[in-house]
């Protein structure tokens, strides 16, 4: 398959090494997340728990990216820069974190909210969530990019919501970004075939509103018409024997 790097079983262990250091900082940054606190000072306590864990910080410094965290609140879909900020009742805040540890990367992402949130924001990050796991559920040897991609844009246009087109997952590895690129839309039955040994990051991207998108600065892309987005993130191996999920959201979910 060219331009996919494929993985050993041992390059695939390391890779589930850095997704659980990845796993395991979202769990503590989100034990944080309060009316009150800094963006800056979940960045902060993120980086010291990473490198306290033999990790290097991920996104630091890559394409010129300040922070260990992403995070990207309300209307802000992906590569939000953490600052003095407080954290309000009703927001939401997707964190996004990259580590890089025995020269593999773990990438992972989590939408929450702080406070109370209306029932029907709680639905959105809960179907968005649910996309996740349905594109994963496609992940098997012999489907392809398009079946994935499917699986994720009709669960969540079946509720009214829109795919973000213009972001979308990667191939992960020894690099941050690789090949393939993974659209959270497609057709099934279309695109590259999935075989043993690939592994990628999933990532819907999904807006309550309108899909078109707005770059503010270098990094930050929000929403055109300020709708309100989210976006849950695993990295997985395609394996003989299923998908593989490296990432896991348990260090998160147990301290709900």
């Amino acid at each position: 398959m060219s331009n996919v790097i494929l993985k050993s079983k041992d390059e695939i262990e390391l890779l589930r090494q850095s997704n659980l250091l990845v796993s395991k900082t979202l769990g503590l940054v989100s034990k944080n997340i309060k009316p009150g606190v800094k963006t800056i000072d979940l960045d902060i306590l993120a980086e010291e728990f990473i490198r306290d864990n033999k990790g290097i910080p991920g996104f630091k410094g890559y394409k010129n990216f300040p922070n260990t965290l992403c995070v990207s609140i309300n209307d802000e879909i992906v590569h939000g820069l953490p600052g003095k900020r407080e954290l309000i009742d009703g927001d939401i805040l997707t964190i996004d974190c990259g580590v890089l540890m025995n020269e593999f990367y773990g990438d992972s992402a989590y939408s929450f909210y702080v406070g109370e949130i209306k029932e029907e924001i709680k639905q959105f990050l809960k179907v968005v969530k649910e996309s996740l796991y349905k594109g994963i559920e496609k992940s098997i040897i012999g489907n392809r990019l398009g079946d994935i991609g499917f699986a994720i844009q009709n669960h969540n246009q079946q509720y009214g919501y829109s795919i973000i087109r213009d972001l979308c997952g990667h191939g992960v590895g020894m690099n941050l970004h690789e090949n393939p690129s993974v659209l959270n839309y497609g057709k099934r039955g279309s695109g590259k075939k999935l075989i043993h040994g690939m592994t990628i990051a999933i990532e819907p991207m999904v807006s309550m509103g309108s899909n078109k998108i707005i770059q503010e600065g270098p990094h930050i892309i929000k929403t055109f018409d300020k709708s309100l987005s989210c976006h849950f993130e695993h990295s997985i191996a395609i394996t003989k024997e299923g998908p593989y999920i490296l990432s896991t959201f348990d260090f998160i979910e147990k301290n709900k």
